[in-house]
C-alpha cells in the first residue's frame, strides 16, 4: 500500500466524469488499498480515485464500519432534503452547509464483482453523493447557491491563487487540516 498525493481545487482531473470499470484485476486492487490509506491519512472519510488522479469509477469510504470499496457506483431514488456542513479533501479548509437528498440508494459493485445495492439515509448519503459526484466530475462548490458559490469563488481564488494549486497537499497527516470541514468527505 502506497499514500498517494490528493488532488486539489483546480487540478482538471477534478472536473473529468469517468465512466464504468470493465476488469477487477490486481491493479484495481492495489488501487482500493492506496486509497484507503490516503483517505485515512488525510483524514477523511470518503475518497473517489478522479481525487488522486487515476481516471476510474472507484471509490471508498469509511462511516465507522470499516473501509469499503463501491466500483461503477450509480444513484437513484433520492428522497427528500437534508442540510449538512459539508467539507472536500480536495478544497482543503474549506466547508458549507449544503443541501442534498436525505436518502438515496446506490447500485455498484465490490471488489469481488458482486452487486451491491444500498438504501442510505443523511450522513452515509450524503457520503454517497459526495463521492459520486467525484465520479461525474462535480465539485462541492457547484451544489452551492449562486451568492454562495460566487463568494466561495472570490475566497478559493484570494487563498488558493487563480489556479488553485497553491495548497497542494501530498494526503499525509502533516498536511493542510480540515478544520472548520466536518465530515471530511473526501471530495
Amino acid at each position: 500500500m502506497a499514500e498517494r498525493q490528493i488532488r486539489i481545487y483546480g487540478d482538471p482531473v477534478l472536473r473529468e466524469a469517468v465512466g464504468p470499470l470493465h476488469d477487477i484485476d490486481g491493479d484495481v486492487v492495489r488501487l482500493v488499498d492506496d486509497m484507503i490509506e490516503t483517505m485515512k491519512a488525510a483524514p477523511g472519510v470518503g475518497l473517489a480515485a478522479t481525487q488522486i488522479g487515476v481516471r476510474k469509477r472507484v471509490f471508498v469510504y469509511d462511516v465507522g464500519d470499516g473501509p469499503q470499496a463501491i466500483l461503477n457506483a450509480t444513484l437513484s431514488g433520492a428522497r427528500g432534503e437534508w442540510t449538512y456542513e459539508e467539507g472536500c479533501l480536495s478544497i482543503p479548509g474549506f466547508s458549507w452547509p449544503i443541501v442534498r437528498p436525505k436518502e438515496v440508494e446506490l447500485s455498484g459493485v465490490d471488489l469481488d464483482g458482486s452487486e451491491l445495492r444500498i438504501e442510505a439515509d443523511e450522513f452515509l448519503a450524503r457520503v454517497f453523493q459526495h463521492e459520486v459526484d467525484h465520479l461525474d466530475g462535480v465539485l462541492l462548490i457547484e451544489r452551492l447557491d449562486a451568492d454562495q458559490k460566487r463568494e466561495a469563488l472570490r475566497t478559493l481564488r484570494q487563498r488558493l491563487g487563480p489556479a488553485g494549486g497553491s495548497l497542494a497537499r501530498s494526503g499525509t497527516a502533516g498536511s493542510p487540516s480540515q478544520e472548520g470541514a466536518p465530515g471530511g468527505l473526501g471530495g
